[in-house]
């Protein structure tokens, strides 16, 4: 503690809380570079959860008193990365394929995933007939929340650095990841200039439906693995319908405060993080709560005004970002 604050268990809480915004944030990001605004990532986090779950469900119920260590990860990893591939196609194939309204197909598909997440979240709940509005998948998520076992051993640094599951490294590899790719390959380049300009990019023989298909399913699937995230490691596998709050929400805000850039969303992420739970080690009073809550929208605000009086290139979201591609207008 530093003057009775608890800056270990702070930064802990912190992280813990950021990883399930880094792979929104990280998933939004390779989707917004293409042009494609995808406000459908609560809702992709959301399946992601619900159908990492569902798999967990169906194998911990099979596996009896005891799980294997690598089905345990790979059934619910693989579950929630087909569900939020299945929902982010059917973003691609309405707003690519068919050119429908990016915003208002995003807030439908956050709507549908809500409602999906909490019928079948409800059905388990029911098939369990348990006693509480929710359903734990304890058994999975203590090999989702297996640490290294020398992080006890390393005292503070440890602690801070070693104590989490895999999936919080994971998070950090992806967002690197990703910024590397968007960077350094000819690929990156390719669709940035997608995200750009459509027309020219396609001109030039860039397959644009190609790119946009491809970044907006592989940035929701990362996405999606928020939402598995979220479930078994952070909520220690405990399932409950609206569990999630607004995280999907501020993970596409953490876009805005990265500027677009991936390996910045990881600071972001951590700072969001941080001042989500900030008020459980301050004492405020309840009606001072939700301005603490607050907090990470008005950073991002705050961040907004910066970037857009700054006017640079780099910090600008893509130019044809929203906006449906019509090959016959080239």
């Amino acid at each position: 503690m530093i003057f009775g604050f608890p800056i270990v268990l702070f930064i802990q809480r912190a992280i813990l809380q950021g990883t399930a915004l880094l792979f929104g944030s990280t998933g939004e990001i390779l989707t917004e570079k293409s042009g494609n605004l995808n406000l459908g990532i609560p809702g992709i986090m959301y399946i992601g959860g619900i159908s990492g779950v569902i798999g967990g469900f169906l194998y911990q119920s099979s596996a009896g008193r005891t799980v294997n260590p690598v089905l345990a990860i790979i059934i619910p990893l693989l579950s929630s990365l087909l569900g939020s591939l299945l929902a982010s196609l059917l973003y691609c194939f309405l707003t690519v394929t068919l050119r429908a309204n990016q915003n208002v197909t995003g807030l439908a598909l956050t709507t549908f995933g809500v409602g999906f997440g909490n019928f079948f979240g409800g059905s388990l709940i029911k098939l369990v007939d348990s006693e509480v509005p929710s359903i734990a998948l304890t058994k999975i998520a203590k090999v989702f929340k297996k640490t290294l076992p020398f992080a006890d051993d390393l005292g503070w640094f440890g602690d801070i650095f070693l104590s989490y599951g895999f999936m919080v490294y994971l998070a950090i590899i992806l967002a690197v990841v990703a910024s590397i790719f968007l960077k350094k390959t000819r690929t990156g380049l390719y669709l940035r200039a997608v995200g750009e300009n459509p027309a020219t990019a396609d001109a030039a023989g860039i397959n644009v439906s190609k790119y946009k298909y491809l970044s907006t399913c592989i940035g929701g699937m990362i996405a999606g693995l928020g939402g598995l995230y979220y479930v078994m490691d952070y909520t220690n596998g405990v399932w409950s319908n609206n569990g999630f709050g607004d995280r999907g929400w501020l993970a596409i805000a953490l876009v805005i405060f990265a500027t677009w850039k991936p390996s910045v969303g990881i600071v972001g992420s951590y700072l969001f993080g941080a001042l989500y739970v900030l008020y459980n080690y301050i004492s405020v009073s309840m009606p001072m709560m939700p301005i603490i809550q607050m907090l990470p929208y008005v950073v991002t605000i705050i961040v907004l005004i910066i970037t857009s009086m700054r006017n640079k290139k780099e910090n600008q979201p893509p130019a044809s970002l929203g906006l449906s591609y019509f090959r016959e207008e080239r």
